[in-house]
């Protein structure tokens, strides 16, 4: 998820389950811009965030999500902390924040929403689930003025109001089809617009280093205290899942720092979307789920939507 911005906002998903887990701050300004090279990288992440989709998904089904999302995070925070000691300063500089208590409740929010999305993967699968979540960039454009006190112009609110109306042609609240559990992706889509804000609040006063630290070890010790008591041993071919996620999480990450360090966010921005299509075909052709005429009709206003208020916000920046 995003650090200041300039840096997109996930995709998550964050942070997001994936919501994103947190989508990791540039490390530094693109060395070289190979633009082409970028968004392959990115087009390669969201391939893999949806496949660490689909796993969580299989052992959501399973075993409780709080213990899913634990194990995995006890693996990313690890992740965070190597990668963040080859940094220059290593932990010591990541450690040092001027504000502790917004960078604890980033990393907690961020894996409660995570919790959050695999109980949606569950109850909803891949597909609805995150047909409504892709609404977060509309929701960090919304909430920006209240939470950080900043001009929202006609034509973006326009595209929000848009974009809120694909999501209830996704939910059809009076067509006997919306359920309360539909409601889910949307809760977590506020969450990580949630976070999002506060990690760009935090930037103001931290390097993004130090944000992607708190990040994934306030997570770790977050769901640590909530997910202990409910923890089992996995059955042995449960662990070549869990195996899966995590390298599905670490990879993705990895990919995605490279795709920072080649190109520009603000062009990379739009091929976080992907994210939909990748998963929606893994709902279909691996868990049989049922692609909506209603579903890909809503999904596309939002994308649309939100791809415009991502436009708008580079004509103001510019």
């Amino acid at each position: 998820m995003p650090d200041d911005r300039h840096d997109p906002p996930h995709a998550a998903s964050a942070a997001a389950a994936s919501a994103p887990p947190p989508v990791p701050p540039r490390m530094s300004p693109p060395a070289q811009d190979r633009t082409g090279l970028g968004i392959l990288l990115m087009s390669a992440s969201a391939l893999i965030f949806s496949m660490q989709d689909g796993f969580s998904r299989v052992l959501g089904a399973e075993y409780p999500p709080v213990l899913v999302v634990m194990i995995r995070y006890w693996v990313f925070a690890a992740f965070v902390i190597v990668l963040v000691s080859r940094q220059p300063g290593g932990l010591r500089r990541a450690v040092r924040t001027r504000r502790p208590l917004t960078q604890i409740a980033r990393g907690v929010l961020l894996v409660l929403e995570v919790v959050v999305m695999v109980e949606a993967f569950v109850r909803l699968g891949l597909v609805e689930t995150q047909a409504v979540f892709i609404a977060y960039p509309l929701l960090v454009a919304a909430l920006s003025g209240p939470v950080l006190g900043e001009k929202v112009g006609w034509r973006r609110w326009a595209a929000i109001g848009i974009g809120f109306s694909g999501i209830l042609v996704i939910l059809q609240p009076g067509g006997g089809v919306m359920r309360i559990e539909s409601l889910l992706p949307f809760l977590a889509a506020f969450m990580f617009a949630l976070y999002g804000l506060l990690t760009r609040h935090v930037s103001r006063d931290d390097p993004s280093i130090v944000s992607f630290f708190w990040t994934g070890v306030a997570g770790a010790v977050a769901i640590t205290l909530i997910g202990i008591w409910d923890w089992r041993w996995l059955a042995p071919v449960d662990w070549i899942w869990m195996a899966g996620l995590c390298i599905c999480g670490m990879s993705s990450h990895y990919l995605m720092i490279r795709a920072y360090e080649l190109a520009e966010a603000s062009a990379l921005q739009p091929f976080a979307y992907t994210q939909l299509v990748w998963a929606s075909l893994i709902g279909v052709f691996v868990f049989g789920e049922v692609l909506r005429p209603s579903v890909v009709l809503g999904a596309m206003i939002v994308v649309l939507a939100g791809l415009f208020t991502l436009w708008r916000a580079r004509v103001r920046s510019a």
